[in-house]
């Protein structure tokens, strides 16, 4: 076997990366002027070139050539964690109550609700976490303590206690408050069903708050119980995190229908507005099918950024972290920033500028 002549002869061909490393990788042997051509540009030729400003030589590289991988990596961070503190995401109007919801366990309901509030939080928004979840996951990746005696969303339910008396502020994290939930929340399945008005307990307690927010993120349990009726109720919007695989496809049409169902008899306003497609992995043709059977289905609904399987956003949590302030220039880092830039794009027809 043969080989090529010189590395330009060598072209991938396919894949974006091995576009660029071709590209790269073109000028590998230099241009040798040859005997016809004069090896020096006339100083008429010189002087055209430099009076353009719109010239690039074909040597200059790109910036993306130029710069290293840890400086892009670092550029990325400071973007995301945004140090000056300004208003870089646009507020809303109105409240927005969210709704994080899926039937199916293990699909990213927790960590989506943590990371858009902190992606949020960090860039001007005032966010609210409510964590309706018995499990208390989110509590955790905030590092709000939730052990037993701590007052949780469980007394604001059962026993009408203020939010405003039980949100906790995050720490490191302006603007972010949440609500724990402790083990004490399994009982209120049980309990909820003897109180009056039921399913509205948590909508009430959330309109009670004298404070506002631009954001109420609520974070439901993996079933379609009384604690997710009273998401369902409180909230405007409902975001469905979707694992692209075929399971959680399988009880999507349940989940659908029960929110038909409350916007039908308790909360005329519901609305699907969200769809966040969660652990992708390119690799398959699976998760390239899934996304393009949910994007048919939903339309506009799904969200262009998509969050890919990573060990940073898994890793995250058993630092009391959120991945954003845990390794903002990771990969998962970076989109659920895009995946929080594109919510907050939606909520407003145009850019709002007030101050916090």
């Amino acid at each position: 076997m043969t080989r090529p002549a010189n590395a330009a002869d060598v072209r991938p061909t396919s894949g974006r990366r091995n576009t660029v490393a071709a590209v790269r990788f073109e000028p590998a042997v230099p241009h040798q002027p040859t005997a016809a051509a004069p090896a020096v540009a006339s100083a008429e030729s010189s002087a055209a070139v430099s009076a353009d400003p719109t010239y690039v030589s074909r040597e200059t590289p790109t910036r993306e050539e130029d710069d290293p991988p840890l400086a892009m990596e670092a550029m990325r961070a400071v973007q995301i964690l945004n140090p000056s503190g300004e208003v870089t995401m646009p507020r809303p109007d109105r409240t927005r109550v969210m709704c994080v919801a899926n039937q199916k366990g293990g699909v990213g309901k927790t960590t989506t609700t943590v990371n858009l509030a902190v992606a949020l939080a960090l860039h001007g928004n005032r966010v609210l976490v409510v964590d309706l979840d018995p499990q208390g996951n989110a509590s955790t990746g905030l590092n709000v303590p939730h052990h037993t005696g701590i007052p949780d969303v469980y007394d604001c339910l059962i026993n009408s206690v203020p939010l405003a008396e039980v949100a906790q502020a995050v720490e490191g994290i302006p603007n972010l408050w949440c609500v724990p939930a402790t083990i004490d929340l399994a009982g209120a399945e049980i309990e909820l069903v003897s109180v009056v008005a039921r399913e509205s307990r948590l909508d009430r307690a959330i309109a009670a708050y004298p404070g506002q927010f631009d954001y109420v993120f609520i974070d439901c349990p993996p079933s379609l119980g009384l604690l997710t009726v009273n998401a369902l109720v409180a909230a405007q919007e409902v975001l469905i995190p979707i694992q692209c695989e075929y399971y959680a496809l399988e009880g999507l049409n349940q989940l659908i229908n029960n929110i038909n169902l409350v916007r039908q008899h308790l909360n005329p306003k519901l609305d699907v507005s969200t769809i966040l497609l969660t652990m992708y992995d390119r690799r398959t043709r699976l998760a390239d099918a899934v996304e393009q059977d949910v994007r048919n289905h939903f339309g506009d609904k799904v969200l262009q950024a998509v969050i890919p399987r990573n060990v940073r956003v898994s890793e995250a949590p058993s630092y009391g972290q959120s991945v954003m302030t845990y390794d903002p220039g990771s990969r998962g880092a970076t989109s659920y920033f895009e995946a929080a830039q594109e919510i907050a794009e939606r909520g407003v027809k145009e850019p709002v500028g007030r101050n916090a």
